[in-house]
């Protein structure tokens, strides 16, 4: 969902380095997969094709934050008002 995001933190030597992967657009998600000694983060859109991935060793990531963003559930969300139809 837009602004579902996953923020990476690798271990690059002397220092720590952050990455972030967005949702950018609607209807788009981030995946995580760990794999092979690899953690890959990708941006995938409704149909499943994947937009942008970022890959790191497994080895090296500190911190993996999911962070998606906060949703309403139905019950929860503001009644609409009906539709005044116009007068003729």
């Amino acid at each position: 969902m837009k602004g579902d995001r996953v923020e990476i933190v690798v271990d690059a030597g002397d220092t720590t380095r952050t990455y972030e992967v967005v949702a950018s657009r609607a209807g788009r998600r981030v995946e995580t997969a760990v794999r092979r000694g690899v953690v890959e983060v990708s941006e995938v859109t409704r149909s499943g094709t994947v937009v942008r991935t970022a890959r790191f060793m497994a080895t090296r990531v500190l911190a993996l934050v999911e962070q998606p963003v906060p949703r309403q559930d139905a019950s929860e969300a503001e009644p609409r008002s009906p539709r005044e139809e116009p007068k003729s």
